[in-house]
């Protein structure tokens, strides 16, 4: 199974989801492929912010080597799910779908809820990580 993370600038919260996800998807014997992209070009070629390598570290996970990339309208086909961050995420995702299949692919990775972005506040890594490793066990669970 092939899973995309998406966020903003893809150097805060997607690269938590996608080294969270894999990291569990691992540790479950799952045969997963997580990436990660962003609805904005700001990022791109760049690595992920430095409090998220930081925190994602505290709990033993390395997204060091990780490097941005912008969501585009082929990773529609390339992956199985597509689970975005928040609702401006969203609807930037499925302004770029070309039918239904695509659009049944992108979900919230909160179900119903959103994960706050912490670029502008250093507190909000570590609960933030915590939302998101939440949200990859919960999905986990419904689609393993």
């Amino acid at each position: 199974m092939k899973i995309l993370m998406v966020c903003l600038g893809n150097i805060c919260r997607s690269p938590l989801a996608e080294g969270i996800m894999q990291h569990l998807a691992d540790k479950e014997g799952l045969n997963w492929t997580v990436d990660s992209a962003g609805t904005g070009n700001w990022h791109v070629g760049e690595g992920p912010d430095r409090r998220s390598v930081k925190v994602a570290g505290n709990y033993g996970i390395d997204i060091s080597k990780q490097v941005c990339r912008v969501f585009k309208p082929a990773d529609f086909d390339e992956f199985d799910h597509i689970l975005v961050m928040d609702r401006s995420n969203l609807a930037n995702v499925l302004s770029l779908a070309q039918n239904n299949e695509h659009k049944s692919k992108v979900k919230l990775l909160l179900g119903s809820a959103v994960v706050p972005d912490p670029y502008y506040d250093d507190n909000l890594f570590d609960p933030v990580f915590k939302l998101i490793e939440q949200g990859c066990k919960d999905f986990i669970k419904t689609v393993a």
